[in-house]
């Protein structure tokens, strides 16, 4: 999904009061990852204040879309009396809010233009927990999916990071502007949903700016090394189509895994441990078996002893698709989180994950895989799994209707 720059849609379009809509459109070799930047007249650096990532489109921004630097995860409980009407208007106002918020644009009702001159890639994108179908009396249309996770041995969940009536993922270049939005869109729902709770994360500032660069976590690990990347790919691991009544058609699930990682015991480790564990190397993320991060581990290859390179209880191995099931395959997009220690704790941080990944199903996709890494990964002794949640990402929107729904949900909400 590409980026396009403020002043190329100021002027090549034309604006209205309410907010045009960008069309979403391809990188010229058709990967829905790579993205096309203004360059500084200075420099190579990107202008964020230029810098523009269209909302409207068949999928929702936020998915396919480059990480952005940072993270507000925000998941909201409906407040007594909510209804379908009341959803309705909510997802409406949302939609519309986070539509001029994406583009450049200052939300109706709001008195901070200035906070939106520089848009950084922001993108909002919106989620469905189990409870919407409940109140809006459709519980018969909801996923079978849309539920809790099966419960996993070594899972230590904490209620208050856990299942919320919706969510909101804001992300963008730059912390003012994650910010900012993130407060209009609470303020405006505050009629109709509260704040449940928050999970904020981060990634290097340029890794939106580098195609096909896998993030790293704190741990130094990169973390997406098998995301899809071509456009096909993603029609077979993420987006719900064939099969699916129409209100789903473009939509996706995403599942949210709150992770804590041990970072003092893991820095104990030397860096040949560290990769043993891994299953790759730490400088570039390449498979032991392997030179580049993108070559295929060879599974089968054994040392001098006749043992494996690759350790079978490795968390590469462990997290391959079982063998027979290509379709285990998936959208990683995590962040990481670094906080105070929690008081009285012996432990000298309190860092993490938060872990979002997007599939078309998450009972067939994410289950399979973390029900081997809960069995035996080697990197359990290093990270908890402290929080979980599962939403229905609606379909992308269109801001005249002419190419779908026009805010979130409309072809559910309306049905």
């Amino acid at each position: 999904m590409s980026s396009l720059t403020r002043r190329g849609f100021l002027t090549g379009l034309s604006v209205t009061a309410g907010g045009a809509a960008l069309v979403a459109c391809a990188s010229p070799d058709g990967n829905p990852m790579a993205q096309q930047e203004t360059p500084d007249p200075v420099g190579d650096t990107p202008r964020l204040y230029d810098a523009i990532v269209p909302f409207d489109g068949e999928h929702q921004a936020g998915i396919a879309t480059p990480a952005q630097a940072t993270l507000n995860l925000i998941g909201f409980n409906f407040v007594d009396g909510v209804d379908r009407g009341a959803v309705s208007r909510l997802m409406t106002s949302w939609s519309e809010d986070s539509r001029r918020l994406c583009t450049g644009e200052t939300p109706l009702g709001s008195l901070e233009p200035e906070l939106v001159v520089a848009p950084a890639n922001i993108t909002i994108t919106c989620g469905f927990g189990p409870r919407v179908f409940e109140v809006i009396g459709a519980v018969d249309k909801r996923p079978a999916w849309l539920a809790p996770l099966p419960e996993y041995s070594l899972d230590q969940l904490d209620e208050k990071w856990g299942q919320t009536d919706l969510v909101i993922q804001v992300c963008s270049d730059d912390p003012l502007m994650t910010s900012h939005a993130t407060r209009h869109l609470v303020r405006s729902g505050m009629d109709y949903a509260r704040v449940q709770w928050m999970q904020q994360g981060f990634l290097r500032a340029d890794g939106a700016h580098t195609p096909g660069e896998t993030p790293r976590n704190l741990f130094g690990q990169v973390d997406g090394t098998i995301n899809p990347r071509e456009e096909e790919q993603f029609d077979e691991q993420v987006w719900i189509d064939e099969g699916a009544p129409e209100w789903m058609r473009g939509s996706s699930s995403m599942v949210m895994r709150r992770i804590s990682m041990n970072m003092d015991t893991w820095e104990i480790l030397d860096r040949p441990s560290r990769e043993e564990a891994l299953g790759r190397t730490l400088d570039n993320g390449a498979p032991l078996t392997g030179e580049d991060e993108f070559d295929d581990p060879d599974f089968e290859a054994t040392d001098k002893f006749g043992l494996p390179v690759i350790d079978r209880q490795s968390h590469v191995f462990r997290a391959q698709p079982a063998e027979g099931h290509p379709e285990q395959r998936l959208l990683r997009r995590p962040y990481n989180f670094d906080l105070a220690p929690e008081p009285g704790s012996e432990q000298l941080s309190n860092s993490g994950l938060v872990f979002l990944c997007f599939q078309k199903d998450p009972l067939r996709q994410y289950d399979p895989i973390q029900k081997r890494l809960d069995e035996a990964d080697r990197m359990n002794e290093w990270v908890t799994h402290i929080g979980s949640a599962v939403y229905w990402m609606p379909p992308g929107t269109s801001a005249d209707g002419s190419g779908g729904d026009t805010y979130w949900g409309q072809g559910l909400l309306e049905a």
